[in-house]
């Protein structure tokens, strides 16, 4: 193999890859990226067995068609101390050597028929999605996905796709956030996907996106990107069950005032307590013996007594960044039950402190 690519192009592609490589042991072949020049595109790989990504570019100069593994992380170490302009890439028998101007190196390769095959989306069942919205849901309910939960499913999101909508789904057991997408096809099924799974598929699509799926896996692609994720197996626990089906109390609250508000009192504690009166809502710290924060905002709530609420700080925050408009709803029935906070077609049940 040898072949020619400004460094920009090959910088940004092994950017991408650095999520989906063995980091840990460097004596697997999962650890290399796998790079194909064949056809006049080069095409990039690398897989840990749980999640994969392979990207293709035209941008580049083969003069000699071949295949190539080297340490990613390494590759791009070279790739990012070099100068702007293109750079040669070329196999000279166990090596591969990376070449500009002056500077010369060279990184020892795996045998390119270790390297593990990815699932193909051929013949698997796809899903008709709006995926611009999907992303937006994921990004919306992914501060709530757990993460080293014993119970392994709740360290992924459910996509539940149902006969009328579809429920993104993410809870770490205190708190339980829901993305609503309209299902426009009548398949019906439900899959957990992996957290790391979805923090790259945000990072990586914002466009429109092919989706298939089998028992196993979720495969991604697009015109330049192919992606798949090993699903979760499991039950998902019965999240319909957490959502309070009425409540005693609904509020119209204005999204700045409350952020404003809450990141006041965060400068001493997390935890915070809100108390709703007749015409405020006082925000105070908990947990600090010699220090207390205190702020309050006017709002009419029409109760006749104080209702009383505290919560970890980060719930809100977490829902509030991603409310569209000026104004949010919260649903409080009594101070030691779950609350809802939504805002159109996101919503997040919180779990309250007890005090």
């Amino acid at each position: 193999m040898r072949l020619s690519v400004a460094k920009s192009t090959l910088e940004s592609l092994l950017i991408n890859l650095q999520p989906f490589l063995e980091k840990r042991d460097v004596t697997q072949i999962t650890s290399h990226v796998l790079l194909t020049a064949s056809n006049g595109k080069l095409i990039a790989k690398a897989t840990d067995h749980e999640i994969g990504l392979t990207i293709q570019t035209e941008h580049v100069n083969i003069q000699l068609d071949g295949q190539a593994t080297a340490n990613g992380k390494k590759l791009l170490d070279i790739i990012r101390i070099l100068k702007e302009g293109d750079i040669t890439l070329e196999t000279v028998e166990e090596t591969l050597h990376i070449t500009q101007q002056n500077s010369k190196f060279k990184l020892p390769m795996f045998n390119r028929l270790d390297f593990p095959s990815f699932p193909q989306e051929e013949g698997l069942p796809s899903i008709a999605i709006d995926s611009a919205r999907l992303i937006q849901m994921f990004k919306k309910v992914s501060p709530a996905i757990d993460t080293n939960n014993p119970k392994h499913e709740l360290n992924g999101a459910l996509l539940n796709i149902k006969e009328n909508e579809i429920d993104v789904v993410g809870t770490d057991t205190r708190r339980l956030a829901i993305g609503k997408i309209p299902n426009a096809s009548n398949a019906t099924l439900s899959m957990i996907i992996p957290k790391k799974a979805i923090m790259e598929i945000q990072k990586l699509f914002f466009d429109q996106i092919a989706i298939h799926y089998d028992d196993t896996n979720l495969i991604i692609t697009t015109p330049d990107y192919y992606f798949f994720t090993r699903l979760i197996g499991g039950k998902y626990p019965d999240y319909e069950r957490i959502i309070p089906k009425s409540v005693k109390h609904s509020f119209t609250l204005p999204k700045n005032a409350i952020v404003e508000a809450i990141k006041q009192i965060t400068i001493i504690s997390q935890e915070i307590r809100m108390v709703f009166d007749t015409n405020t809502i006082t925000f105070r710290s908990l947990g600090e013996e010699n220090s207390e924060a205190m702020t309050e905002i006017p709002f009419q709530s029409g109760l006749e007594e104080k209702f009383a609420l505290a919560v970890n700080s980060r719930y809100l925050l977490d829902f509030l960044a991603h409310v569209e408009g000026e104004e949010f709803t919260m649903g409080l029935n009594e101070p030691n039950l779950p609350f809802m906070v939504q805002n159109g077609d996101f919503s997040t049940v919180i779990m309250p402190i007890i005090l």
